[in-house]
């Protein structure tokens, strides 16, 4: 999730330290949206639903499951069965339980007569309806289902970020953000429907920064530095070894692709990358080597080995003039990219389309005051529109 942040207010202390700041930044956004691809954010991983969260249903509904008395069987809160056909058997004899329950309520209440008892029989159908659901849950890694890609919507959110930094007296630097967010979310860069927000406060990374380097914590929220989609690491640590950019990405909870490094160095218009990251099935890594013929056109070759797969080279050529700008790239393995771009002002296009003939354009425009206007549509019939805001 990107955003804008530009307006700051900062408050200042000293306790103990050198100096202490808090910034805090606001943002919001909202607009329309058709077809976007759902991403994991709206669709539950296994074991979404874990032991402890069916405990928690258990006991949150034991009074009730318990005043029923005979007329509900014992439930079992064992969330170790992977017997999914069972599970789902369990909930649709609940559900039929649950109806059936509604029913009598419903006649007692339209009959005038006391409906106390029929009240604890629908409550503990209830509470067995919600424990076998988690339970399905828990078995199938399916939590929730996944949001549709086809569907026309619309999207709101705002959030809070702080973002806390100070030094020790020794000169030692340290930051922590923690951000509050809530409402619905799109990617405008992967056209991809985020899902919504918790509306809870977050803590995110915290790092300490010195003459050995940076050493950041954030569990579970750091990148992996050879590629985004694979597992994040909870800790890293960067460097600088003479010319040598160098950091390390680790994975306290032993994920098998989760440890990462990147190294960098550049020099006399010439950049050197190396990405690594460590899996089950063995090391994946890229190498890049980019060269800037002149202050507006450079040239990148890369060579990329996923672990398992054969290698792919990439040459991509790009340049930059009078507000156009133009990339192209190919690669041994048949494929291809064109992206084009223009900025004028605060305004700017792009458009990519690749070998398949699949295609992208995007548009946008500042409006001034920390509002920016956006839009994109692509060959698969996505669409966004919509106005972003920075506090």
């Amino acid at each position: 999730m990107k955003k804008l942040l530009i307006a700051t207010t900062a408050l200042v202390a000293t306790a103990g330290m050198a100096s202490a700041d808090i910034t805090i930044t606001g943002h919001a956004a909202a607009g329309i949206h058709s077809g976007l691809d759902a991403t994991a954010a709206v669709t539950a991983v296994k074991g979404a639903v874990t032991q402890l969260e069916i405990n928690a249903i258990a006991a949150a509904h034991a009074t009730a499951i318990a005043g029923a008395g005979s007329n509900f069987s014992a439930v079992d809160t064992d969330v170790a069965s992977t017997d999914l056909e069972a599970l789902m058997a369990a909930v649709t004899s609940a559900k039929a339980t649950l109806a059936a329950e509604q029913l009598d309520y419903d006649a007692a209440a339209a009959a005038g007569q006391s409906t106390t008892s029929e009240a604890t029989a629908l409550a503990a159908a209830k509470a067995v309806v919600a424990l076998n659901e988690a339970k399905v849950a828990a078995a199938s890694g399916t939590a929730a289902a996944a949001a549709s890609n086809s569907g026309d919507g619309v999207y709101s959110n705002a959030g809070v970020d702080f973002t806390m930094t100070g030094a020790t007296d020794n000169g030692i630097t340290f930051s922590a953000t923690v951000n509050i967010d809530a409402g619905t979310e799109i990617d405008t860069g992967d056209f991809e429907l985020d899902g919504k927000d918790g509306g809870t406060a977050g803590l995110g990374a915290v790092s300490m920064t010195g003459t050995f380097g940076t050493l950041t914590f954030d569990d579970a929220g750091i990148d992996n530095l050879y590629d985004d989609g694979l597992t994040a690491a909870d800790v890293s640590y960067s460097t600088t070894v003479g010319a040598v950019a160098l950091t390390v990405a680790h994975d306290t909870g032993g994920a098998a692709d989760a440890n990462s490094m990147s190294a960098g160095y550049s020099a006399s218009g010439m950049g050197f990358t190396l990405l690594a990251s460590d899996g089950s099935a063995g090391t994946s890594a890229s190498v890049a080597v980019s060269y800037a013929l002149n202050d507006t056109v450079s040239v990148t070759g890369k060579t990329d080995q996923v672990a398992g797969a054969e290698s792919v080279q990439t040459i991509t050529a790009s340049t930059t003039l009078n507000g156009v700008s133009v990339a192209l790239s190919s690669a041994n393995n048949s494929t291809w990219d064109v992206d084009l771009g223009y900025t004028a002002g605060g305004f700017a296009l792009t458009y990519g389309v690749d070998e398949t003939d699949a295609w992208t354009a995007t548009a946008t425009s500042a409006l001034g005051g920390g509002a920016t206007f956006a839009a994109g549509v692509s060959s698969d019939d996505e669409m966004y529109a919509g106005v972003s805001f920075a506090f």
